[in-house]
């Protein structure tokens, strides 16, 4: 297996040989992360893409590297945003490998703009691509694992989400913080049906977004997809089997 540039060590694979994860909008930059991580530690990963332009490169940064691993890849072209097509995808991955154990939603997007230079469609965009799109796989997600008697489901959340706000992102941080509600109303919904909710909070991710858009900023305390990808996976495997309804705040400082 050559060098994977989202693996900052190698994973065990004991806690997740062979577990169904699906990872919505998993060939995004967090995305690639999270399924290299879950594909090395033995995970069957089900990655939903839209933007046909990141496939290419997915496949040279992730299954390339992985090698005979990335075989455990199964690839689903999903429009999150339409219950019908998220419905249609969780019936195919349980057609193909059974139902999920773990359901881990980086599927997202970012608007910076002060109130009256935004209109309704940023804000639509913004509650569509974070909160609606967590809202049905987390739904579709929560279904198969009852039905299957547990699992793991684990969102992101963002700062502002914690903070209350934050000026010039309104309407992200709004989406956002529509996503870790629904997060802690879920854990309490699911607790006694062995479901796992939980909300990853991240500071600044090292993204090549974010490097264009910040470009002077100090990255040294810029979180690595990898590393987030790591506590995803702890959080789908045993040892957070008592970890629910939690908002951990990811940051190097």
């Amino acid at each position: 297996m050559s060098q994977n540039p989202f693996l900052n060590d190698s994973p065990s694979s004991s806690s997740l040989e062979g577990r169904v994860v699906i990872v919505p909008g998993g060939t995004g930059a967090l995305g690639r992360g999270v399924v290299a991580h879950l594909a090395a530690a033995g995970a069957k990963v089900h990655a939903t893409w839209w933007v046909e332009s990141e496939l290419e490169s997915f496949r040279k940064e992730v299954q390339e590297p992985l090698g005979e691993r990335a075989e455990s890849i199964a690839l689903h072209p999903t429009d999150l945003g339409d219950e019908s097509a998220v419905a249609g995808l969780f019936a195919e991955v349980e057609a193909q490998d059974g139902a999920p154990w773990g359901l881990v939603h980086v599927a997202g997007g970012f608007a910076w703009a002060p109130l009256e230079a935004s209109d309704g469609a940023v804000w639509q965009r913004m509650v569509t691509m974070n909160a609606t799109t967590c809202y049905l796989c987390c739904r579709a997600a929560a279904t198969a694992m009852v039905a299957a008697g547990g699992g793991r489901i684990v969102t992101v959340a963002a700062v502002p989400a914690l903070e209350r706000g934050a000026a010039n992102m309104s309407a992200y941080a709004a989406s956002k913080a529509a996503v870790l509600n629904l997060t802690e109303s879920l854990s309490r919904e699911l607790v006694g049906q062995g479901i796992t909710v939980n909300a990853l909070v991240p500071t600044t991710i090292d993204t090549p977004a974010n490097r264009r858009d910040m470009a002077d900023a100090d990255r040294s305390t810029w979180l690595a997809p990898g590393e987030m990808a790591r506590v995803a996976a702890w959080l789908l495997g045993p040892d957070a089997a008592v970890v629910t309804g939690a908002a951990l705040t990811l940051s190097k400082g």
